[in-house]
């Protein structure tokens, strides 16, 4: 797909890896959708970068554990832009769930938005893109979808269930729209871990680094642009699985 004149929504995209993403797409002539649940200011800096740089953004505000809500922001996304073309399941919840201390809150905050509302900004999303005849759909799952950690049991089954939701929709959206899934490693580390624990998670890695945003957003073109991959599930980890 040629990503000039095409309109993305990225999820999440106010803040961290899904800025990133924004960024990265609106230089090869993405228009932006930009969402955001709570980090208005956030969302409100980054659409004013990127039509500072001579792009096309706005902001979108949804919960994303709301259906109804994520009906009405694809909505009004196609009533601003006109079309959907691209979709980026950025946006997740990621929060350490001891088994013993596992709430229902903390199950349906995790399934919700990590899986839940992949699938309907998916249904929602895709209905137009057929509609034009093409479309792309980039999961951003983690490499727990695989290998679960320990200590994140609804965090890890709700990413193994986007590789599930990934290939299957990767069905039932043939031809017209691919869909693919990027199972992240270490990124960009959680705010409140230690440098002590950064190092210890960086030394378990063949590349003995951690990831950027930018090699993510990197990633995200690159299926956007391949007519060729759906159903793929990228590890993007630093070689973590092999360890």
């Amino acid at each position: 797909m040629e990503l000039k004149n095409k309109v993305a929504l990225v999820t999440g995209a106010a803040r961290r890896i899904g800025r990133a993403i924004a960024l990265d797409l609106s230089t090869h002539g993405t228009s932006i959708a930009v969402h955001y649940r709570t980090s208005q200011s956030e969302a409100d800096a980054l659409v004013a970068e990127i039509t500072a740089g001579g792009g096309n953004a706005q902001a979108f505000r949804a919960n994303l554990e709301h259906v109804a809500e994520i009906e009405q922001m694809v909505a009004n996304i196609l009533d601003a832009f006109g079309r959907i073309d691209i979709l980026v399941n950025s946006a997740s919840v990621f929060a350490p769930t001891p088994l013993t201390e596992i709430t229902e809150r903390d199950w349906d905050a995790n399934l919700d938005t990590n899986l839940k509302a992949c699938f309907f900004l998916s249904k929602f999303a895709s209905a137009a893109m057929r509609q034009q005849g093409a479309g792309k759909i980039v999961n951003l799952g983690d490499w727990a979808g695989i290998r679960p950690y320990k200590d994140y049991l609804p965090y890890s089954v709700s990413k193994s269930g986007l590789i599930g939701l990934t290939k299957a929709l990767a069905k039932e959206l043939a031809p017209e729209v691919q869909v693919n899934c990027i199972a992240l490693g270490m990124v960009m580390p959680p705010e409140n871990y230690s440098k002590k624990e950064v190092e210890r998670l960086v030394s378990r890695t063949l590349t003995k680094k951690i990831g950027t945003p930018e090699d993510v957003a990197r990633a995200v073109v690159f299926f956007c642009e391949t007519d060729f991959a759906t159903g793929t599930i990228l590890p993007l980890e630093g070689g973590r699985l092999l360890v």
